[in-house]
């Protein structure tokens, strides 16, 4: 039984790579959305939308955990997912749970009154999508309070980063750290809010200060992921992963190959 991981694109192969790391025994299935991406820029419904059949595909492939490893649809659609669509026995499952509980030290299952937490000022670098669901804000505010939280939509920096172009893809995120700087001088802590971003961390990093905490998925979402099949040992396997995508397999094959420096084929979904 695997497990699926989900993105509009590349972006989440930062996430497959975590956890295959830290579960090497695990069945993964990867479906990028690359024929439609990138999602940052789509409506709410068209995210929903493409969203929910990238997951039944995941299903149909034998998935019962699918992991929305891609910020936009975590703030677009799960919840409605949730709620109206993933049917009886199957889990979706998003990256922002694991962000939330790190920067508010305090556990997803945890459901006592919100609290004052160390970090009061946080910078949320994301997807124009996100920033516009509030969706981090508003899971953000049932567990903590008087956190003040400055979002900077970093629009261009997936298409760079998906078409190769780390170039661009660095003077934009300085760019969009200076934006965010105006606004909020003094960040205690940064929040890469979308799974391309691990891969400009260090650009984040410099450009943000070393006295600024970034908090990267990655690492975060492996560590989540451990526990979960800690209590749910079902879903280990022989360790296999399977690459999927709705768009051409040999280029997606050739920039996810460049994406993580490391042979990856994918086949078409």
């Amino acid at each position: 039984m695997a497990v699926g991981i989900f993105d509009s694109g590349l972006g989440g192969l930062t996430v497959w790579a975590a956890v295959q790391e830290r579960l090497p025994e695990v069945d993964f299935v990867y479906l990028a959305d690359s024929a439609h991406a990138p999602y940052g820029v789509r409506t709410a419904d068209d995210i929903y939308e493409l969203t929910c059949a990238a997951v039944q595909r995941l299903f149909d492939a034998g998935c019962d955990l699918v992991i929305l490893a891609c910020n936009t649809a975590s703030a677009a659609a799960l919840r409605r997912m949730q709620e109206s669509w993933v049917p009886e026995g199957k889990r979706v499952l998003g990256v922002f749970v694991p962000l939330i509980e790190a920067l508010t030290e305090r556990q997803w299952g945890d459901n006592s009154p919100p609290r004052e937490v160390a970090v009061q000022h946080v910078a949320l670098f994301a997807t124009p999508a996100t920033v516009a669901s509030r969706a981090f804000q508003r899971e953000l505010a049932f567990r903590a309070i008087g956190v003040d939280v400055e979002a900077q939509a970093c629009g261009g920096v997936v298409d760079a980063i998906e078409e190769g172009d780390f170039i661009l893809a660095e003077a934009l995120v300085r760019s969009h750290v200076d934006a965010l700087r105006r606004k909020m001088p003094l960040p205690q802590a940064a929040i890469l809010g979308c799974t391309h971003y691990p891969l400009m961390q260090e650009v984040f990093q410099a450009a943000l200060g070393e006295e600024v905490q970034v908090f990267s998925q990655a690492s975060l979402v492996a560590e989540s992921l451990a526990d979960y099949l800690a209590r749910h040992p079902a879903l280990m396997g022989s360790g296999e992963s399977a690459f999927l995508t709705t768009g051409d397999p040999a280029r997606v094959s050739s920039r996810a190959t460049q994406f993580l420096r490391r042979e990856i084929r994918f086949e078409a979904a």
